[in-house]
Formats: C-alpha cells, sequence, structure tokens
C-alpha cells in the first residue's frame, strides 16, 4: 500500500479523534439549546471553570488566595494536601450543579419568555463573569491536568500497523479513551432525553415555557437540571482538552471551533453534534494534509468555518436539524 495513503488514512483517525473533542463542546451547546431556545455563548468558558476548578480541588489551592494575599496581607496559597483524581472529579460535579442553580436563581429565572436575543446576551454576560471568575479563584497561570488518563502513542497499533503494512500509524491513547467516553456519554443522553420523564419535560420547556408551566412543569427544577448536565458535559470536555493541552484561558476558545460542528449538525441533535464533531475534525485534517501546503498550510484555522459557511447557505438547518417551515 503506497505511504501515502497509509499517511491519509492515518491522518484520517487523528481526525476522529479530534471531531469527537469538538463534539462534546458541542453537547453542551445542544442540550441546553433543546431544553430552553438559549444559544449558551458561555459553553466554553463553563469547560475552562470546570477544568480549573478540578485541578484547583485536586492541587489543595486556597480559592481566591490572590485576593485573600492581597486584602489581609497574607501568603496562604494551598490547604497542605492533594485530592484523588475521582473524589476531585466529584466535588467538581457538585460544584457545577451549585453553579446551574446560581444561573437559574441569578439569570434565567427573570428572563423567562424575554427575546432570544435578550438570552443570548445574558450568557455572553455569564461568559465574561466566569472567565473572570476562574481567573480570580483559582489564578491566571496554565496548569497541568492530570486525572490518570493514559496519554501518548498506543504502542499497540504502532506495532500491529508497521507489521501489517510497514507503516506504524501514530494515535494517541488520550484520543481513544475520549471517543469511548464520548460514545457512552451521547448514548446515555439520548436515552434520558428521549425515555425519561425529565428528558420529556426539557424538550416540553423548549418548545413553549408558558404551556409547559400550565401542565405542571418546574421551569425552575428543569432549568436547574438541564445547566447541571451541560455542565457536567463541559466538566468532561475540559478534562479531555486540559489533559491535552494544558488548563489555560484559551481553553475558553473552543466554543468557537464548537460553531461549525453545530451548524453542520443542528442545533436541536445530540446525535448531530457527534457526526458534526466527527465531519470537521476528519475535513479538516484531510484538506490540511490535501492542499495544505498549496494553499500555505494552517487551513485548519478556517476550513470549518467555511464548510460551515456554505451550510448555511445551501441547508441552514443542519443535516439533523430540524427544518423549520413558516406561512408567509
Amino acid at each position: 500500500m503506497p505511504e501515502q495513503l497509509l499517511f491519509a488514512i492515518e491522518v484520517t483517525l487523528n481526525g476522529l479523534m479530534a471531531g469527537v473533542l469538538y463534539a462534546l463542546v458541542a453537547l453542551g451547546f445542544v442540550l441546553i439549546y433543546k431544553a430552553s431556545g438559549i444559544f449558551n455563548y458561555a459553553q466554553g468558558v463553563m469547560a475552562l471553570f470546570a477544568a480549573m476548578t478540578l485541578v484547583g480541588i485536586m492541587q489543595g489551592q486556597v480559592p481566591f488566595s490572590h485576593l485573600i494575599n492581597a486584602v489581609f496581607g497574607t501568603e496562604v496559597h494551598h490547604f497542605g494536601w492533594h485530592v484523588p483524581g475521582v473524589v476531585a472529579i466529584l466535588l467538581t460535579v457538585g460544584v457545577m450543579v451549585v453553579l446551574a442553580w446560581m444561573v437559574q436563581q441569578f439569570v434565567m429565572r427573570h428572563l423567562v419568555n424575554q427575546e432570544p436575543i435578550i438570552l443570548f446576551m445574558a450568557t455572553i454576560g455569564l461568559a465574561y463573569f466566569l472567565e473572570g471568575l476562574s481567573d480570580l479563584m483559582w489564578g491566571s497561570e496554565i496548569k497541568k491536568l492530570d486525572v490518570g488518563l493514559p496519554q501518548g502513542l498506543n504502542a499497540w497499533i504502532d506495532e500491529t500497523t508497521f507489521n501489517l503494512f510497514g507503516y506504524g500509524f501514530f494515535i494517541d491513547n488520550l484520543d481513544i479513551v475520549a471517543t469511548i467516553i464520548a460514545a457512552l456519554l451521547v448514548a446515555a443522553l439520548v436515552a434520558f432525553s428521549q425515555y425519561t420523564k425529565q428528558g420529556r419535560a426539557m424538550r416540553a420547556v423548549a418548545d413553549d415555557h408558558q404551556a409547559a408551566l400550565s401542565v405542571g412543569i418546574s421551569l425552575n427544577f428543569i432549568w436547574v437540571l438541564v445547566w447541571s448536565v451541560a455542565g457536567f458535559v463541559a466538566l468532561v470536555a475540559g478534562i479531555m482538552w486540559g489533559t491535552k493541552s494544558g488548563v489555560q484561558f484559551s481553553l475558553s476558545l473552543i466554543a468557537l471551533k464548537a460553531l461549525p460542528v453545530l451548524m453542520l449538525g443542528g442545533f436541536t441533535s445530540i446525535p448531530g453534534a457527534i457526526v458534526g464533531g466527527l465531519i470537521i475534525g476528519v475535513g479538516e485534517k484531510l484538506f490540511e494534509f490535501a492542499l495544505g501546503p498549496a494553499l500555505g498550510g494552517a487551513t485548519e484555522n478556517w476550513f470549518a468555518y467555511v464548510l460551515a459557511l456554505l451550510f448555511l447557505v445551501f441547508r441552514p438547518q443542519g443535516l439533523f436539524g430540524e427544518k423549520i417551515i413558516e406561512r408567509v
């Protein structure tokens, strides 16, 4: 088999893995949009906040230590202990649930039945608030995240492909783990949305807030629930991206890469988020491989947005989104 073809296959596999990480972020957008009709601009910052909180808890860091030291003239930074990864993840989930309750209590509860643009602007404000809160709580320096996930070259795949083709494929163990976790997470979310009472209530709230209230659905509970689930998804995405590239403020920008994913898959489809992520991941890697050198390289920075633009022109609802038919 020609070496160029083998390299293209390797690029495709790595693109699939990268697409899964994009899809993990897009899932949070889809969940909140399905339940409330809100495009949550803060989803990327929620991933950053979750990852920074996880690292802070694991390292035993004192929250707001910089502020405390500046006000009281102390030099307190750590409690002096380290928390195991599993325990820290559970504590971080608790923090994200509390955050979901606060978002509902202090923001969304006051915006029921407001125009979509108002809700969108509220999430922009929430994004900047969370970014500043993360900085204030845990500091702005780059942090290493290690919860015990395997990383580096998968030796078995490298050895097997080398024996078969004379060319070893470089596949990262972390990407394989992310793929498995994303598949389980999507299956669980689809089952929750389709087959549980709370999942059906979420869809009812998305269709009409007032109608949902009139049949006894608690709008407060549903919104806390959906923001909690989106916070958990943000935590999973933050763990994967933070382990891969470190926990830093650029982590919040992964939300921008999720936008083309949503445009391809549809804003209301959980499977669509996964398929859209895979298309973007594979597409940008293969495009860079095939045409990147001729176009000067760095095509991964803009390929996804050009592809999304084409979808907006010819199929604005995405591959799996619901087609809106309006009588004129």
